[in-house]
């Protein structure tokens, strides 16, 4: 395996790879079926590598439609992070889809910040 680089940009994702957190942002405006899985082979080889990952970040700021695939690739990271020893935060989520996490009951998997502010707090 290549050595992975500390920041690598997509044209559906960036992510940011520091010694303690691993932030990825969805580059939007969906995730579907043609997304997902793209988006799993770029972000799980950065949690597998990691051994000192404490937070796992996932930036929805510009997701405006996330298919079933999409939010079963929100859990599959979830639960990929949770085994690296990381907490998973859902960062600047939109209102409509954090009613979708809700209604399925995703939101129970993720800390959630919806500003920078809410997200230094998680981060200590």
């Amino acid at each position: 395996m290549s050595e992975l680089l500390p920041k690598k940009t997509t044209s559906l994702l960036e992510i940011d790879l520091q010694p303690t957190r691993l932030y990825v942002r969805f580059l939007g405006p969906q995730v579907g079926q043609r997304e997902s899985p793209i988006i799993s082979q770029d972000v799980e080889p950065y949690l597998k590598a990691s051994t000192t990952l404490k937070h796992f970040i996932l930036d929805l700021q510009s997701v405006t439609f996330m298919s079933s695939m999409g939010l079963g690739i929100c859990i599959a990271l979830r639960h990929k992070a949770n085994a690296a020893g990381a907490k998973s935060i859902l960062y600047g989520t939109p209102k409509d889809l954090l009613a979708l996490f809700v209604m399925m009951k995703i939101d129970k998997l993720y800390l959630f910040a919806q500003n920078q502010r809410e997200l230094d707090s998680l981060l200590k």
